[in-house]
């Protein structure tokens, strides 16, 4: 069974930062990808930020420059740096991996429970 716990959500006054940590654990082979997503309310699930196995990040033109991802292959963790938050950054906030757990079996995805992120005006 593989769980992926996430931290660093909060509530922060527009131009602050937060750190989100999502850590894996569980019966873990390998680790592909790594990204984070967001839902506001009324609003559909979005990708903010991936990283790949070999370190390569992708992100959303939306936090392009403000936010950073960033990987820990050791620790099994993924981060999500945000600078210079907008209101409209406010969202749960979740991590997603793909991850081996068998030798027999393909990487699937999972996904952490959310941390809620509010960003005040």
């Amino acid at each position: 069974q593989v769980q992926l716990v996430e931290s660093g959500g909060g509530l922060v006054q527009a131009g602050g930062s937060l750190r989100l940590s999502c850590a894996a654990s569980g019966s873990i082979i390998s680790i592909n990808d790594m990204s984070w997503y967001r839902q506001a309310p009324g609003k559909q699930r979005e990708l903010v930020a991936l990283m790949s196995s070999s370190s390569t990040p992708n992100y959303a033109d939306s936090v392009l420059g403000r936010f950073t991802i960033s990987r820990d292959d050791a620790k099994n963790t993924v981060y999500l740096q945000m600078n210079n938050l907008k209101p409209e950054d406010t969202a749960v906030y979740y991590c997603n991996a793909f991850i081996r757990t068998s030798l027999l079996l393909k990487s699937r995805g999972y996904w952490g429970q959310g941390t809620q992120v509010t960003v005040s005006s």
